[in-house]
C-alpha cells in the first residue's frame, strides 16, 4: 500500500491529511503549531498521525508541504541580515519606492521599512539599456570590495543583487553573482533577473530583496524538516507548495522561497476549485478561517483567480498600496486578520476590535489554558455555546470555558458595560462583518457578483462562521466539505507540481514575424519545462500567456496562448493575437478601440504536472468523545437549545433543520434557525439560508 501526506503549518495549527491511494480513505489530524520551530510539530505531528493508523513510513510515498512561514518572517522582520548591491546612483530607490500616496486624505500615511536598509546597500559600476545593449562594464573589483565591506562590517547574511534593466540582459548580474558565489561562498545570493524577470525596478528589486532575506531561514528549516524526516524513516519525495497552487522540489523552493509566500492559503483555494469542479459550481468564494488569520480567494470558471502582484506587511490591513510589493504568480486572495486566535479589545472609541493581532499557538486563547490572558474569537465562541470544551479537536484538547468567559468580561463586558453574553456576541458578530466587508472589497475590485455564487468554507474557524458571513453578503448557499478543518493539507494532496517564470520584453505586435514570436517564448518554454524536467516530469502541460496593451497605456491585461504547448500551436495563436487581446479588453473594459497598434510587455510560460488523484470516498478524524447531547446555544437575542450531531455519523442523503451544530473533530459548523442543509454523495455537508434571507 501507498500513502501521501498533507501538511499544511498554520498560525495556530498545524494540519495533516493522510490519502490511502489504495483504499480512498484519508485520515486528518491537529497539531499545536511550534512557532519557535514549525518542523518539530510537523515532524512529531506525522510520527503521531502514522502511529494512530498503524501506517510504516516505509509507505509514505510523498509528502506535499505548505506553510506561511515565508509571510511570518517578513511581517514579523525575523529574516537574515541582507546587504543589498544597486547600480551606481540607484542606492535610494527602494525608499523612494512608487513616489505616490496610497491615501491622499491620511496625514499620518506611514509606508514599510524596506527589508534592507540604506546602511547596507552598496552601488556598483555598472550600466545596461533598455534594450539590454551594455552602456558600462561592470566593475568586477568594486563588486568584489562592497561585498567584503558588508560581510565585515554589517556581517550580511544574504545578498541581492539587483541592477538596472537586468530583465533586458542578466549578464552583470550573472557575473556579479557567479563571483560572490566563488569569494564568498557562505552567502545566500538572489539576483532580481533570476528571481522573477519583470520590468519595472522597485517591483523587481523589492522581490530580489524578499528573496534573500527569507532565504537563509528557509533554507536551514528544509534541512530540518529534511532530517526529522528522514530519521523517521522517510524515503519518498518532499514537495513544498508555492503561492500559485504548484508544488515545487526543496531545491528549486530553496532557491526561491519567496515563491512559497501563500503556500498554504493557497492550497486551500485550489481544494475550493476541485470542490467546484465536482458539484458543477464554477463561481465560488472560497473563504478559510484558521486560527490567526481568514483568508478568501474568488473562483471563476472552476480556477481560482491568479495574479502577479502580491503586497506584504502592509500596515494598513485594507489599504492597498501599504505594504511591501512582490512580483511573482500567485493565487488572488484577501487576507483579514480575523482567527480564531484574534484579540478582542475595546478602542479609544469605545468600540469592541477583533485582531489583527493574534495569540497564536503559544499561549494561545485564554481557554487553550497554556498561559494565554487576552480574550480571542474562540473564547468568545465558547461562550456562545458554538464550541464544546470537551470535545474540541475530538476530545484531544480541553477547553476552559470559566477561563475565556474571564477573559471575555475583563476585556470586552467591562469597557463596554455590556453583558459577558452579549460582549462575546459582539466579538463573534464584528469578526464576521470584518470577513464579509473583505470579501465585498475584493469582489468589487475584480467585478465579481458573488450573489450568484456559493461560498466554500473550511478552516477550524471558517465553519463557524461561515453562514453568518453568507447572510451578511446575502448568498444562498454554502457547502461545507468533509474535513473542512484540514481542507488546506487536503488541497496539498491535490496540488501539481509546476513552476513559471517570466520575461519583459517590449515588442510592437505589428513589428513581429511568426519566427520572432516562438524565438521569444522557446526559451522560455525550456527554462520552465527544465524545472519540471528536473522533478521527475517527462512530458509538462504547457500555458504561454501574454501582457499586452494598447500602444501609450500603462498598464497591461494578460491574455493567454492557445496551442501554447506546440511550436506549430503557438505560431497558429500568433495571427489572431488582436483578435485575442481585443476580446480580452472587451471582456474587462466592455469596449475596444479597434485602430490603436498593439504592444506585448511581458512573456510567460507556466509547465506544470498532472494534477493528483484524489477521489476519497471516507475520512477518519481522532476520538469521537461519545455521544452528542443537545445544548444551548446563543443566535442573536437569545439562547437556543440547539441539536448537536455527530459529522461522521451523517450519511449520504442526510438532511439537517436549523438550529443545529454539527461537530467534527477539527470544526464546527453551526446552522442558524431556519437554515437547512444535506448532505451530498461526496459527504459533502451543503446549506441552505434560511427562506429569503439570500435573495
Amino acid at each position: 500500500m501507498t500513502y501521501r501526506l498533507g501538511v499544511d503549518i498554520g498560525g495556530t495549527f498545524t494540519d495533516f491529511a493522510l490519502f490511502d491511494e489504495g483504499g480512498g480513505r484519508i485520515a486528518v489530524y491537529k497539531r499545536l503549531t511550534t512557532p519557535a520551530d514549525p518542523s518539530v510539530a510537523v515532524v512529531e505531528g506525522t510520527a503521531a498521525l502514522l502511529a494512530r493508523e498503524n501506517v510504516p513510513m516505509a509507505e509514505v510515498d510523498a509528502i506535499a508541504h505548505g506553510t506561511t512561514l515565508v509571510t511570518n518572517s517578513i511581517i514579523e522582520r525575523r529574516g537574515a541580515t541582507t546587504g543589498m548591491l544597486v547600480t551606481e546612483g540607484f542606492r535610494d530607490l527602494l525608499d523612494m519606492g512608487f513616489e505616490q500616496r496610497y491615501d491622499l486624505f491620511d496625514l499620518r500615511l506611514r509606508w514599510p521599512d524596506p527589508l534592507v536598509p540604506r546602511r547596507r546597500r552598496r552601488e556598483v559600476r555598472e550600466r545596461i539599456a533598455s534594450d539590454g545593449a551594455v552602456v558600462e562594464p561592470l566593475d568586477l573589483g568594486q563588486v568584489r570590495e562592497s561585498v567584503r565591506d558588508l560581510v565585515d562590517s554589517a556581517a550580511i547574511e544574504a545578498l541581492a543583487i539587483c541592477f538596472l534593466h537586468a530583465y533586458a540582459n542578466p549578464a552583470h548580474e550573472e557575473a556579479a553573482g557567479a563571483l560572490v558565489r566563488r569569494e564568498f561562498p557562505g552567502l545566500h545570493v538572489s539576483r532580481s533577473a533570476d528571481v522573477f524577470a519583470n520590468m519595472r525596478e522597485y517591483e523587481r528589486w523589492t522581490t530580489a530583496t524578499m528573496n534573500a532575506y527569507t532565504q537563509p531561514m528557509f533554507d536551514r528549516y528544509v534541512e530540518r524538516l529534511e532530517h526529522g524526516l528522514a530519521a523517521l524513516g522517510f524515503t519518498g519525495r518532499l514537495l513544498l507548495m508555492t503561492s500559485s497552487g504548484a508544488s515545487i522540489v526543496p531545491e528549486t523552493a530553496r532557491r526561491f522561497p519567496v515563491r512559497a509566500l501563500e503556500s498554504g492559503p493557497a492550497a486551500g483555494a485550489l481544494m475550493s476549485a476541485c470542490h467546484g469542479r465536482a458539484l458543477g459550481l464554477p463561481d465560488l468564494l472560497s473563504f478559510d478561517m484558521g486560527g490567526t488569520t481568514a483568508k478568501g480567494a474568488l473562483i471563476r470558471g472552476f480556477a481560482p483567480l491568479k495574479q502577479y502582484d502580491l503586497e506584504v506587511g502592509r500596515v494598513h490591513e485594507y489599504k492597498r498600496g501599504s505594504g511591501l510589493p512582490a512580483k511573482l504568480p500567485v493565487i488572488d486572495m484577501i487576507e483579514i486578520g480575523s482567527g480564531g486566535g484574534s484579540l478582542a479589545r475595546v478602542d479609544e472609541r469605545g468600540l469592541i476590535r477583533v485582531g489583527p493581532r493574534s495569540a497564536g499557538a503559544d499561549p494561545g486563547p485564554a481557554c487553550y489554558g497554556r498561559g494565554g490572558t487576552g480574550a480571542t474569537l474562540t473564547d468568545a465562541n465558547v461562550v456562545l455555546g458554538y464550541l464544546d470544551p470537551d470535545f474540541f479537536l475530538g476530545g484531544e484538547m480541553r477547553l476552559d470555558a470559566h477561563a475565556a468567559r474571564a477573559a471575555i468580561e475583563r476585556d470586552v463586558a467591562a469597557p463596554t458595560g455590556l453583558d459577558p453574553i452579549r460582549a462575546a456576541w459582539g466579538v463573534h458578530e464584528i469578526a464576521s462583518e470584518d470577513v464579509a466587508r473583505a470579501f465585498r472589497i475584493h469582489a468589487s475590485e475584480r467585478g465579481f457578483d458573488y450573489r450568484n455564487s456559493s461560498m466554500v468554507a473550511f478552516g477550524g474557524s471558517g465553519p463557524v462562521h461561515a453562514l453568518a458571513i453568507a447572510r451578511k453578503l446575502r448568498i444562498p448557499r454554502v457547502v461545507f466539505p468533509i474535513g473542512a478543518g484540514v481542507m488546506s493539507a487536503l488541497g496539498l494532496l491535490a496540488s501539481p507540481l509546476g513552476f513559471e517564470v517570466s520575461r519583459s520584453r517590449r515588442v510592437f505586435v505589428a513589428g513581429l514575424d511568426a519566427g520572432e514570436f516562438e524565438r521569444n517564448l522557446a526559451p522560455l518554454v525550456e527554462e520552465a519545462s527544465g524545472f519540471l524536467h528536473r522533478a521527475g516530469v517527462a512530458d509538462p502541460a504547457i500555458v504561454c500567456r501574454l501582457d499586452m496593451r494598447y500602444q501609450g497605456q500603462g498598464y497591461e491585461i494578460e491574455v493567454t496562448v492557445p496551442g501554447g504547448g506546440s511550436g506549430a500551436g503557438r505560431a497558429e495563436a500568433f495571427s489572431r493575437l488582436g483578435e485575442l487581446f481585443r476580446a480580452k479588453y472587451a471582456e474587462i473594459f466592455a469596449e475596444t478601440f479597434l485602430d490603436e497598434p498593439l504592444e506585448i510587455v511581458s512573456w510567460k510560460v507556466e509547465a506544470a504536472g498532472a494534477e493528483a488523484a484524489l477521489g476519497y470516498h471516507g475520512i477518519r478524524g481522532g476520538a469521537r468523545g461519545g455521544a452528542k447531547r443537545a445544548r444551548r446555544v446563543w443566535f442573536g437575542d437569545a439562547f437556543v437549545e440547539c441539536e448537536v450531531l455527530d459529522r461522521y455519523a451523517l450519511e449520504a442523503g442526510a438532511a439537517v433543520e436549523g438550529p443545529a451544530v454539527i461537530e467534527e473533530c477539527e470544526s464546527t459548523c453551526v446552522l442558524g434557525p431556519g437554515d437547512r442543509a444535506a448532505v451530498d454523495e461526496r459527504l459533502n455537508l451543503v446549506a441552505e439560508l434560511a427562506d429569503g434571507e439570500g435573495e
